[in-house]
Parts: structure tokens; C-alpha cells; sequence
């Protein structure tokens, strides 16, 4: 859903802090009071089959169509279908508006909608004093609440004193909204995430027509479960416009002076990645081919690009990791640009072909959407632990450019900027995104496709060497002098026939080749193409000259950014960098890391980051981690970094 925002870009204060607003009585809903609101975190939770996911999904767009910015945070069970009423398989999804520019999604909801006691009690301690409480009564009995360990009702005993509770029968009032419907009580109860939205569109002021439009859609075949979902989800918003419990409604204004002029979109990480990959694709004027097995968190990418077929993209669904590299690894030899998306246990799979592309110097983008490990690891929790694995997970020396998206949007933008050098170098490069960006989102400027690079490359044509007695030939391994990458050559032009695999190849030539001489040769300018990748210089926010810079990388720059700016308005100067190439590092960096008494680097890894900037740079780079499967908070960066100014 897209919505025009007209207004020149200014950046908010930043601070994400305190709620703040205006009341007034509002003519269109009679005597009920609406306040006006800067911002609000709302989180809906419940069992991994109420719908929460889908029910914060829309929320979300009918927020992205008003005009709010926006950051969200999915957090859901590994299992397909957890045991139902248990804290582990409660599925919970976070959304963060507001009237100016946000950067997380927050450090804990103003608003929590708990549709069953494991619910609550899974995420109560995230909920501040005073904020409100809505749950589902129905769901309060003996059994699911000695379920997740309440001897008694927390809604009776007072331990929910400190919020603003308000109890709703929700399963009671969706059956009896749906009761001419002719469903099951199974079949109506269904409905009742859809209650709950329609409570939280009332509340909130959200549009409506989009869900309707959608649910219509989305049950197209079934027109009776279609109009009992709308049905219900008119009946929340008809019971929080009727009943006395919900007195005060609220309204956060369209975030108008937070963007540049354009059209928008809500967008995730994974959708982002794949339309920059299409786009990619049409600014090389190559075809893509996916080569790909499913794997949690990067499986939407393979859905996305398999609806892409009229942009040029071939999806392959292979039997397993390595056969999905190497499809894509072929399909790169043979004048496509290859791709083959994963998480880190099919990285580890994947490491001696990603080193074979290493050798046959071939453009390949290796996307791993990083998740919890090791092994099997945590599937649906973020982490940023594959960061040494992308850097050295290889036998051999086998360097591998590496570039971090830094949040869902920039996912786009990380993705062309992979391609280039892909393309530009005849190397593989991994794109390094996580689960966090994966499945969060934000608001996205669409671009003009007029701005977008031109990626478009020469394939060899012709002999491109002549031998001492004047014979023009093909040396596959012939390099250009600027960027020493070798020529790309499809199979069947003719005269270019040339050997590839994985045997150390003799330079120019491509011969198989045992030299010791040769080998070393090889070697080093492999390392030398990689470091001589041309990157943007790092840039420093620095606005005060302070003595602390904090240096992320990836999925940490919106807590970073959001703590960094909390800092400044409490008047502590910090200076903040984030980096997008990893490998090779901006050429600034050494210089820029050497200006700063003390360097703090948050990651959640235990420290991968600050390894290498402490055996490259000589610096002593404090590490700040964290691996607990959820982003960072802002308030808890924030503290962290105001004590490492303070020492």
C-alpha cells in the first residue's frame, strides 16, 4: 500500500521517549474524548494459531497508508504449530508509529493486546506502569491459566493493578457478531483476532477500507468466511465506539515532515532484498537465476522472486543447500547473475562451492538472512553471528566481499550495491541481512528507476591476448588493470572455450597449474582484487567533536542511531558510524578509529566485529553484545554508552 508525502525532509528530536499529546472531544464519535498522541507501541500477542502475525500485518499497512513512520518487530515460534496456550508458543508482533522520524520499535508497548493468560505472562514485564492491557477474558480460565503457572486470576488478585486493564470477552462477542453466519463456534472463534483489530482501528483512528479490501481478497474462494471476518472486524470497531470501558480514543498525525517528497510504501527486509535483486537483474540486463533451499528466515525470498518470471527471474527450489549454490554458480557461468539465498546453516553447506566461485572468479550473490545458531540454532530469533563465518568460513585463502543492509528498506539499496561488485569484480559477495530485517518493516521510497546504477557488463566477445609469433587467443584469466577482475565469457561463443573447476588455474591462461609460484601469484591477486573494491569513505556523525565513537554494522544501526540520539538531548556529546562493507573496510577507517579516545561496538554476536577491528586497526574496540535472539533496546544501549563516556 503506498501513500504521497509532500513535505521536505526533518529530522525529529529523535529521543523516542515519552508519550506526549492533547485531548479534546471529538464531533464524530459523540461525547468520547481523543487525545492526540507523538507516538505508540502497540504489541498483539497470542498463540502462534490467533492470527497475531496477520493481524499486525495489517494494522501495519493501514498505518503505512495514513502516512506514519513506522518500525515493526514479528516475534513467533519456531514450530509451525507450538502447543496451544504454552509460553513457548506464543507468537507476539510489535508496531511502532508515530508523527515524526522513528528508528526501532520500541523498547516496550504503550499497548498490549493479550488474547490468553501464556500471553500475558509472556510479555508483561515488557509492559511499563500505566500502560493499557487489553485481554481476552474468555481465555481466563482454570485450565490455560494453571497452564503457564497462575494459581489465581492475575485479573482479580491485583498483580495488574499498576495497568490499565481492560477486560473484553472477545471470544464471546466475535460468536455472537457471527451468529447468522451458519459457522461452527470453532469456525466463528476464528475471527476474533479480526474483533480485535477492528477494537484497535477504533482506537487509534486507522483506516479501515484496506483490511476489508483485503480480507475480501484474501477469501475470495470462501465469500462466507470473507464477510464473517468483516463482520467481526466491524463489530471491534462498533464495540470500542459504544462501550463505556474504551472512553478515550487516540490520534498520532501522518509523519509529513519526516520524508522526502515521494511515493511510499511499507515494505520488509526480505521484500525489499528481492526487488533489489529484480532490480538488479533489469539494470545489468541479465537474467537472475535463484538457486535456493528453504531455509527460516530467508524462505519469502524464494516465494517473492517465483512471482517474477516476466522480469526475467528463473527460481530454483533445490533438494538441498549445496545443490542450490551450485545451480547458481552454473547458472553464473553461463552468463546469469546467479543467486542462492540462505541462513547460516546453509552458509556452512554452501562454503566449499562459494569457495569454488572463489577460484572460477564468477559473479554470485550468497544472501544470508542471519538467525540464531549454532546448528539448528534458534530459526525464528535475529542474531549477527555469521559475520566471521562470511569473512574466513572457507579452506583456503578465500576472500569474499561482504556487504550489511542496515534496515529493512536499505535491504534495496544493499542489494544493487552487492551487484555491483558482483559484477564489476567477478566475485561472489555475501549479503549479510538478519531475521530482525528480515521480517520487520518501514516505510519505503520507491525510487525512479532513472536514478537507479547502470550495472550493465561486456561479456568477452574475442581473443583478448596475442602470443609471441602473433596468434590472437582467449585467456580466460586475462585481467582488466583497474579492477583485475577476468573477462566473462558465456559457453558456446566461439574461440573462447576454457577450462573451469576448482584446480588452481595458471594465470592468464587458466591451465591447471601446480606451481608453487603461479599459486602464490594467484593467491595474492585474488586478495588484492578484493581489497582494492572501490567503497564509499565511512561516514562520522559527529556534530560536537566527541571524544566516544560507537561503530555498529547491520541490524544494530536503528538502536544505535535511536540510543545515540537520547544521549545528545540529554547533552553528551557521542559520535556514531555504521558500516555497511565489511570486507573490504571503507579506506577511511583505520583514520577515523584512531581519532576517538574510546570505541564502543554493539553486535549481537559476543564480539565479531570488534575482533577483527582490534587485529586490523590496533585499536581496543569495547565490545557491547548481546545473543538473547531480539534486537537491541534503545534505552539499554543508551545507558550502556552514557557509562563509557562517563569512565
Amino acid at each position: 500500500m503506498t501513500s504521497q508525502v509532500s513535505s521536505p525532509a526533518e529530522q525529529s528530536d529523535g529521543a523516542e521517549g515519552a508519550v506526549v499529546g492533547e485531548q479534546r472531544t471529538s464531533p464524530d464519535t459523540g461525547t468520547k474524548e481523543v487525545r492526540r498522541l507523538d507516538r505508540v507501541i502497540i504489541r498483539f500477542a497470542g498463540d502462534s494459531g490467533d492470527g497475531m502475525q496477520l493481524t499486525g500485518d495489517r494494522f501495519t499497512s493501514e498505518t503505512a497508508s495514513f502516512g506514519n513512520d513506522l518500525s515493526t518487530l514479528p516475534n513467533f515460534p519456531a514450530e509451525i504449530r507450538a502447543p496451544a496456550g504454552t509460553l513457548p508458543g506464543v507468537s507476539s508482533f510489535q508496531l511502532h508509529f508515530a508523527d515524526h522520524d522513528i528508528l526501532t520499535p520500541g523498547d516496550a508497548p504503550n499497548v498490549l493486546v493479550a488474547m490468553n493468560p501464556a500471553a500475558l505472562k509472556a510479555n508483561i514485564a515488557d509492559v511499563p506502569r500505566g500502560a493499557e492491557i487489553i485481554v481476552n477474558t474468555d481465555e481466563f480460565t482454570k485450565r490455560p491459566m494453571a497452564k503457564v503457572g497462575y494459581e489465581t486470576s492475575p485479573l482479580e488478585d491485583g498483580s495488574l493493578d499498576a495497568y490499565n486493564v481492560h477486560p473484553v470477552p472477545l471470544t464471546t462477542l466475535t460468536v455472537e457478531a457471527l451468529k447468522d453466519f451458519g459457522l461452527s463456534r470453532k469456525e466463528a472463534e476464528r475471527s476474533k483476532n479480526m474483533f480485535a483489530l477492528g477494537l484497535l482501528s477504533w482506537m487509534y483512528h486507522r483506516p479501515t477500507e484496506g483490511t476489508e479490501t483485503f480480507l475480501r481478497q484474501k477469501f475470495a474462494k470462501k465469500p462466507q468466511i470473507a464477510e464473517a471476518n468483516v463482520t467481526a472486524f466491524r463489530a471491534g470497531w462498533n464495540f470500542g465506539e459504544t462501550t463505556e470501558d474504551f472512553a478515550v480514543s487516540y490520534e498520532v498525525a501522518p509523519a509529513t515532515r519526516a520524508f522526502p517528497t515521494g511515493t511510499y510504501r511499507n515494505i520488509s527486509g526480505n521484500l525489499a532484498l528481492s526487488y533489489g535483486l529484480i532490480a538488479a537483474g533489469q539494470q545489468a540486463d541479465l537474467p537472475i537465476y535463484l538457486g535456493s533451499y528453504p531455509i527460516t528466515p530467508a524462505s519469502d525470498i524464494l516465494h517473492e522472486l517465483s512471482k517474477h518470471k516476466n522480469f526475467g527471474v528463473r527460481t530454483f527450489q533445490a533438494e538441498d543447500e549445496i545443490a542450490g549454490i551450485g545451480a547458481a554458480l552454473g547458472a553464473a557461468f553461463g552468463g546469469a547473475l546467479g543467486v542462492t539465498t540462505t541462513s547460516g546453516p546453509g552458509v556452512a553447506l554452501k562454503s566449499e562451492t562459494i569457495g569454488l566461485a572463489v577460484s572460477l572468479e564468477l559473479p554470485l550473490l550468497i544472501v544470508d538472512i542471519q538467525r540464531g545458531g549454532p546448528s539448528t540454532g534458534l530459526p525464528t530469533k535475529t542474531e549477527q553471528a555469521d559475520l566471521l563465518q562470511a569473512m574466513y568460513g572457507r579452506n583456503g585463502e578465500a576472500p569474499v566481499p561482504i556487504v550489511a543492509p542496515r534496515t529493512p528498506a536499505d535491504c534495496f539499496d544493499a542489494a544493487l550495491d552487492a551487484a555491483r561488485i558482483a559484477l564489476t569484480y567477478r566475485t561472489p559477495v555475501f549479503l549479510l541481512s538478519d531475521g530482525y530485517l528480515a521480517n520487520g518493516s518501514e516505510p519505503w521510497r520507491i525510487p525512479d528507476v532513472a536514478d537507479l546504477p547502470d550495472l550493465k557488463v561486456q561479456f568477452a566477445s574475442g581473443p583478448n591476448h596475442e602470443l609471441a609469433d602473433g596468434t590472437e587467443v582467449f585467456w580466460p584469466y586475462k585481467r582488466d588493470p583497474q579492477t583485475l577482475a577476468r573477462p566473462w565469457a558465456v559457453p558456446g561463443t566461439p574461440g573462447l572455450e576454457h577450462r573451469i573447476g576448482g584446480i588452481e588455474k595458471q594465470d592468464g591462461t587458466g591451465n591447471i597449474s601446480y606451481d608453487p609460484a603461479n599459486h602464490e601469484f594467484m593467491v595474492r591477486t585474488r586478495q588484492a582484487k578484493i581489497d582494492g573494491i572501490r567503497v564509499p569513505d565511512l561516514e562520522v556523525d559527529d556534530p560536537d567533536g566527541a571524544r566516544t565513537l560507537v561503530i555498529g554494522w547491520g541490524s544494530t544501526y536503528g538502536p544505535i542511531t535511536a540510543a545515540v540520539r537520547r544521549l545528545r538531548i540529554a547533552g553528551m556529546p557521542i559520535a556514531q558510524a555504521h558500516l555497511r562493507h565489511l570486507n573490504p573496510f571503507p579506506r577511511n577507517l583505520g583514520e577515523v578509529l584512531k581519532r576517538y579516545d574510546k570505541v564502543v561496538v554493539p553486535e549481537m554476536n559476543l564480539g565479531q566485529l570488534a575482533t577483527l577491528l582490534r587485529a586490523k586497526y590496533l585499536v581496543d574496540a569495547a565490545s557491547y553484545n548481546q545473543v538473547n535472539g531480539m534486537p537491541f533496546k534503545a534505552e539499554q544501549l543508551a545507558n550502556h554508552l552514557k557509562e563509557a563516556i562517563n569512565d
